[in-house]
């Protein structure tokens, strides 16, 4: 199969036909890593520097971006929410809560999800079915089935991907902030601050850097305000996270003000443990990263090293055997 090829590429574009399609693939190569190369993380510190054109000053940081009302009013998909919506309560309710957890917290957020997959699938099925319909030859059935259903089934299963990965992305965010928070709130609180207001203060000092975190403890702080229950409160945010560290910290609280132990002891406790599981992911990250590069480097650095090395000698023979034959 080999020299079939290899005499195909010959035939159509001449002696220097192999190294030719070896050029362009290693173009194409290149191209497609280019987006991967540029890609650029944002820098907490660019985000610092956006507030108040690079100054942090008191009244920026007391500005919440929360709000404690997310719907402005009716939704226009409200009319169609018993055909949107699943019928099942517990499905609703897993579903709704992964779209807090993705930060999708409007009253219609699960009725706009299932509005979007529908419209996204139909509209990819009906290029599908033009695109077969628009083609001069007679397709198979077998490429119409995949012609029309691929599309469909990327435009319906598209929407559930992208929330997976923002809600992924947010509780990695959290993860990332979360032991940060912990030492603030503990200075705050041995600073004689009370819990409400320790977290209210650590919302407002790491907006900058961790804005998803903030947005989650200024909304406890603004449940507190209202009259909510301490401990339900704490659970809430917990679920909204969906963090085993943040579940753990609750359950901490909880039982802090259940014995009566000092919140600051506790704290103390928890923000070192969670200091070192930070440190501990991030020497599991360094670990994994030569294992994740073995495939790479076989990839990209042996077979140009072969086809240098062995490639002239390669081609000598063959010319050698072919001349000989001749």
């Amino acid at each position: 199969m080999f020299s079939q090829g290899w005499e195909f590429i010959i035939a159509a574009f001449g002696p220097m036909g192999p190294f030719m399609v070896l050029g362009v693939l290693g173009a194409v190569l290149v191209l497609l890593s280019l987006p991967i190369l540029f890609k650029k993380e944002p820098d907490p510190l660019d985000r610092l520097d956006g507030l108040a054109g690079g100054k942090v000053t008191r009244q920026n940081v007391q500005e919440s971006p929360v709000r404690l009302r997310f719907d402005s009013g009716k939704s226009s998909l409200d009319k169609f929410a018993p055909y949107l919506e699943p019928q099942d309560q517990k499905e609703f309710s897993d579903t709704r809560m992964k779209m807090i957890q993705a930060g999708y917290r409007t009253r219609s957020a699960v009725t706009t999800f299932n509005f979007i997959r529908l419209v996204l699938g139909l509209s990819l099925l009906m290029l599908g079915l033009i695109s077969v319909f628009l083609r001069s030859d007679e397709p198979g059935l077998a490429s119409v089935i995949i012609s029309v259903l691929v599309p469909g089934a990327i435009g319906y299963f598209a929407p559930n991907y992208w929330v997976e990965r923002r809600r992924q992305q947010r509780q990695e965010d959290v993860t990332n902030g979360f032991p940060d928070a912990l030492d603030l709130m503990l200075v705050c609180v041995e600073a004689g601050q009370s819990l409400d207001q320790a977290i209210l203060r650590v919302s407002q000092e790491i907006r900058g850097g961790y804005p998803t975190l903030a947005e989650e403890f200024e909304i406890v702080s603004h449940e507190m305000r209202a009259g909510k229950d301490r401990v339900t409160v704490l659970r809430d945010m917990g679920e909204r996270c969906g963090v085993a560290d943040i579940s753990a910290f609750v359950t901490v609280l909880v039982q802090s003000a259940t014995f009566g132990t000092s919140i600051a002891d506790a704290l103390r406790v928890y923000a070192s443990e969670m200091r070192d599981k930070r440190v501990m992911r991030a020497e599991e990250k360094a670990n994994k990263l030569p294992t994740k590069l073995t495939l790479g480097t076989m990839m990209f650095t042996v077979p140009p090293l072969l086809i240098i090395l062995v490639g002239p000698s390669m081609y000598d023979i063959y010319v050698n055997l072919l001349g000989g034959g001749q």
